[in-house]
């Protein structure tokens, strides 16, 4: 648990190299000043405040969410996403233009802003994809309210006013999408023909992203990367969230392959064979995996990756403000939640992940936490966040 309070990252290469440079150059040294930015980052933790932090989490997993309720939450996944998305459609998450700074891998050859040139303002903030007001306005009084709305909002909008108590209830996801479903008469045959992109499989350059939402990583991709042999496929278990990703707009059926998809089910098809992708892009999505479904979920994707291939994760990190903000009657397991809709979330270690990817056989490159100290000025409110990112690769020999 210290891991977050002391502040340290631990890589398997040199921490100065892995120094993320959009982020992680803003540190607050005089915490008189902690209102005169928006942000501020590598916010190391005090004893008092991991303390705190242990006692709410001790407190939240003495009062679980009964067996029969956890099962439902279990089987009627699919239908909470699906729920999720007939409601706010495309409307909300925003475009993730932070992944070209977090993860070059994806557009190499992109010619991207100097990390300096933004206003001092968002530069700290919009490509993390920052927090609204960390308080519902369908709590009241000492209330704690579990509502705590994730990305979908950009750092101009966070002093607006609040929205309706019914877009509270929903805007507190990030992009979790890959949650688990048995049920596989509801997901299609997929069949695609790379044949339109290149007649020559081997230039081809595959992306997948599993849990795609409605696209918010899948086209700025696309319109970054202008690799002309790059196809992306794009999974979600919300058939709802694919219709969105095939009515966009920027939509190229000849580039993007989006399917429906329980990934944690091993008998849910997918449009390509094992050791074939280049890179496999997991965004705020192994949360809303039930834990015991992680590492067999984790050895399935590193099956894909073909031999020198890349998985990019980001997710939520252990007391994120998220996690501290649930209320008694949410916790499914430690560390494990569920939402007032119905979907679920956890928060990660890093020794979790390392331990998750390197027993599917993938080799650390990064794996690091993003502590940041989020402020709404105009209310004088802290909100101390805490993510992880990974990179992790698929070795060329098994020897």
């Amino acid at each position: 648990m210290s891991e977050v309070a002391e502040g340290t990252c631990s890589n398997s290469s040199n921490d100065a190299s892995q120094k993320r440079s959009a982020f992680g150059n803003r540190h607050l040294t005089d915490s008189s000043n902690v209102f005169q930015h928006n942000a501020w980052d590598n916010v190391v933790w005090d004893a008092s405040q991991e303390s705190e932090a242990r006692r709410i989490t001790e407190e939240q997993a003495a009062d679980l969410v009964s067996f029969e309720k956890q099962v439902e939450y279990e089987d009627k996944a699919y239908e909470f996403w699906d729920h999720f998305y007939q409601l706010h459609l495309d409307k909300f998450f925003k475009d993730r233009h932070w992944l070209f700074t977090e993860f070059p891998e994806l557009a190499p050859e992109a010619k991207l802003e100097p990390p300096n040139s933004h206003p001092s303002n968002s530069q700290s903030e919009s490509e993390s994809e920052p927090e609204p007001e960390p308080e519902s306005k369908s709590c009241s009084g000492s209330e704690q309210c579990d509502l705590v709305p994730e990305e979908q909002q950009q750092p101009e909008q966070q002093q607006c006013e609040g929205p309706s108590e019914q877009e509270q209830v929903e805007n507190e996801h990030e992009t979790s999408q890959a949650s688990t479903n048995t049920n596989t008469s509801i997901i299609p045959q997929v069949t695609v023909s790379e044949e339109e992109v290149n007649d020559d499989p081997d230039k081809i350059y595959r992306f997948f992203e599993v849990g795609c939402g409605a696209g918010n990583t899948v086209f700025p991709v696309l319109k970054t990367n202008n690799n002309p042999n790059l196809v992306i496929y794009c999974c979600d278990f919300s058939s709802k969230a694919i219709d969105l990703v095939k009515e966009h707009p920027e939509f190229e059926p000849s580039r993007c392959y989006p399917f429906v998809c329980d990934i944690t089910n091993e008998y849910s098809p997918v449009p390509f064979e094992e050791n074939s992708l280049d890179i496999i892009i997991m965004i705020f999505v192994l949360n809303a995996i039930s834990p015991n479904k992680m590492q067999q979920t984790v050895n399935r994707l590193s099956s894909y990756l073909k031999p020198g291939g890349l998985l990019l994760f980001r997710d939520y990190g252990r007391y994120d403000m998220a996690q501290l903000r649930f209320k008694k009657g949410r916790c499914l397991s430690e560390n494990f939640y569920v939402r007032q809709d119905g979907t679920r979330v956890y928060f990660f270690t890093q020794d979790e992940l390392r331990q998750m990817f390197t027993q599917a056989g993938l080799v650390e490159e990064q794996n690091i936490i993003d502590r940041r100290l989020q402020v709404n000025r105009s209310r004088q409110l802290k909100m101390y966040r805490v993510w992880i990112q990974c990179k992790y690769r698929k070795p060329l020999s098994t020897s």
